[in-house]
This record gives C-alpha cells, sequence and structure tokens, in this order.
C-alpha cells in the first residue's frame, strides 16, 4: 500500500527519481508489448508517457483505489491505451490536406473516462459466478464456440451460446445496477 502511495506522490509532485524508477520498473514490459504489436520504440514511449499523465491527471481530480500492484495498474493502463491507438489507426484514412483537431485535454478526459469504464467492467466479471466468468473470458478473448463447448464440457455449441448469452445477460444488468453507470455511458 504504501508504495502504491509512493508512486502516486511521484507523479503527483513530479519528482524525476521516482517517476524514472517506475519507468524502469514498467517501460520494459510496455516496450515488449507495444513492439509485439505492431509498435514502434516510439510508440511505447509516447503510450507510456500518455497513461502516466492519464493516471496523474485522474488523481489529482478523484484519488482512487488500485486493486492490484500500480505496476500492474499501468501495465494494463498502456495496453488500453496501446489497443486503442490501434484500432484508431485501423479506422483512419490519411489525407495529407487535412490537419486532425483532437485537443489533447478532450483525448485525455476520452481516455480516463475509457479505463474507468474498463476498471468498471472489469470489477462486476469478478463478481459473476466462476463459471459465468470463465465462459465470458473465452468469450471476450474470442475463443470459438467449439472450443469452448471443449473447455467448459458443454454439450453442444448451442448450449454455449444460451451460457453466454445468460452471463452476458447476468454481467450487464450487474453494470446497469452500479451507481457509476450513468455517469459513464456513452454520451
Amino acid at each position: 500500500m504504501a508504495e502504491k502511495a509512493q508512486h502516486f506522490d511521484s507523479l503527483l509532485n513530479n519528482d524525476s527519481k521516482g517517476i524514472m524508477a517506475i519507468y524502469e520498473i514498467v517501460f520494459p514490459r510496455v516496450r515488449k508489448f507495444v513492439l509485439q504489436n505492431r509498435g514502434k520504440q516510439q510508440d511505447a514511449e509516447d503510450i507510456f508517457q500518455k497513461a502516466l499523465l492519464q493516471i496523474t491527471v485522474r488523481y489529482r481530480k478523484e484519488k482512487f483505489e488500485i486493486h492490484s500492484s500500480f505496476e500492474a495498474y499501468l501495465f494494463t493502463t498502456c495496453k488500453n491505451l496501446w489497443r486503442k491507438e490501434l484500432k484508431i489507426s485501423k479506422n483512419r484514412v490519411t489525407n495529407t490536406d487535412i490537419v486532425e483537431l483532437v485537443s489533447a485535454e478532450r483525448d485525455t478526459a476520452l481516455t480516463i473516462l475509457e479505463q474507468e469504464r474498463w476498471e468498471l467492467f472489469t470489477e462486476k466479471l469478478n463478481l459473476v459466478s466462476e463459471n459465468c466468468k470463465k465462459v465470458l473470458t473465452l468469450f471476450f478473448n474470442n475463443t470459438s464456440y467449439k472450443d469452448i463447448v471443449k473447455i467448459m464440457g458443454y454439450n453442444s455449441e448451442t448450449v454455449a451460446r444460451q451460457r453466454i448469452f445468460k452471463c452476458k445477460g447476468k454481467l450487464s444488468e450487474a453494470i446497469k445496477e452500479d451507481h457509476r453507470y450513468n455517469s459513464l455511458k456513452k454520451l
């Protein structure tokens, strides 16, 4: 717990020694992830800086609790940011005559909102039954229905589809019942 507070203090106070310690611990994993997922060294550095900024801005706005290690939280934030970047670049059409005008503040705010949504989702996923958690994790990781049948020991793909449908309903209900849901809905 003290280590998390120390990392937050380093970020909030712009303590270069503390930030460098965070960088040395987490950045190698982030770089490896980005490089393995169609990125370059510069992309990894940009994502890492964006994640640090996002965490700092969000913590200044509203102190929040991390339920894992700070390093794991930062790494997950970086992974989510990189996946978002890949998705955006996949949908981006290159036109050299048009300059994209997206403010840094708006981008940071949207990224924070997305991270808060992810946290709500994972928190509620951990509250459903172990069976639902396992089948939904397989489903969300794009495991085929055929493989889900084998892994879960279901009789058929129809049974797997029904179970996934019911579990998604339970997860959705748990998310919608949370007081944070309305403020995190898409605008």
